[in-house]
């Protein structure tokens, strides 16, 4: 499946991906409607990593100009009672997006957003909390197949369809899972296990400075070259950098990533998204970095 994938990513003030074909929004941050337009109408499932207000001061305005009976549909973390509070000030304001679903989401969980793909939700570390407490998440977007075991290839299409009604789905197929884009939300460099054999990962990389730093919020973000170090033992076909601070300039930002995938030998396409810069088809732009 191709993806068409627009977001801007900029640390402290606001973030958003949009995947088109999937008509799914992970984060809503200002500016998503305005940069958007009527796209935004396409927009089904809006999954939130967490409460921080970068991530989801533009969920009044998707709701209130999209909202109908069962859409969009806000998958949020459980724990999270910013959530039900933003639920209630919208319904109040905005009497129309009573129709809005606002789901809460445990860890692992599974939510099928088409007939063959399903988001998992994946608790981080971001947002510091006791090991049974939801507050962030990254996501993972997985697409569901059925592939008809080898023995029966060779078979005439009548044979094929006699033998699938005899023994049934599961005895003549196998099931094939592809992990078709994974987005960790903002998060500390962690958990790499979960990314691995993605299609497209967006990663944050909030630093480029020393790891004390990176840790001195209260809310915990990840350092450009930890993340480069797991993705290089991870298999990640593509992989998006977002999320930077802009204390940072776009020259500081391009020659630390082109300097980290250099030392540490990164075989695969490396695209960025610039603090204060909306792209739109971000796998359509030229890769900062690629070997090919």
């Amino acid at each position: 499946m191709t993806l068409t994938i627009s977001g801007y990513s900029t640390a402290l003030f606001s973030t958003w991906y949009f995947i088109e074909e999937l008509g799914l929004l992970f984060d809503c941050g200002d500016g998503m409607m305005s940069a958007m337009l009527q796209k935004s109408r396409k927009i089904e499932n809006i999954f939130i990593s967490h409460p921080d207000r970068d991530h989801i001061t533009g969920l009044l305005q998707v709701n209130q100009l999209n909202a109908r009976e069962g859409f969009p549909i806000i998958h949020y973390p459980k724990d999270s009672k910013s959530f039900p509070a933003l639920r209630d000030f919208s319904v109040k304001f905005d009497p129309h997006v009573v129709g809005t679903v606002w789901r809460p989401l445990a860890d692992r969980e599974r939510v099928w957003i088409k007939k063959d793909v399903y988001v998992e939700a994946l608790r981080n570390n971001h947002v510091p909390a006791p090991a049974q407490v939801i507050k962030s998440f990254g996501f993972k977007v997985v697409q569901v197949r059925y592939k008809l075991k080898a023995a029966y290839l060779s078979l005439p299409p009548l044979e094929i369809k006699k033998v699938i009604d005899h023994l049934g789905r599961e005895a003549t197929h196998i099931l094939v899972e592809t992990v078709l884009l994974c987005y960790t939300g903002d998060t500390p460099a962690e958990n790499f296990e979960y990314w691995n054999n993605a299609k497209v990962l967006i990663h944050e990389a909030t630093f480029l400075g020393d790891e004390v730093e990176s840790q001195s919020h209260r809310n915990k973000h990840s350092r450009l070259e930890d993340v480069l170090i797991g993705v290089k033992q991870t298999n990640i076909e593509t992989l998006i950098l977002g999320h930077f601070s802009s204390r940072y300039s776009n020259e500081q930002i391009d020659s630390s990533i082109v300097a980290l995938c250099r030392q540490y030998d990164i075989k695969i396409p490396v695209y960025r998204v610039l603090p204060g810069q909306t792209v739109f088809d971000i796998l359509s732009t030229k890769p900062l970095f690629a070997l090919f």
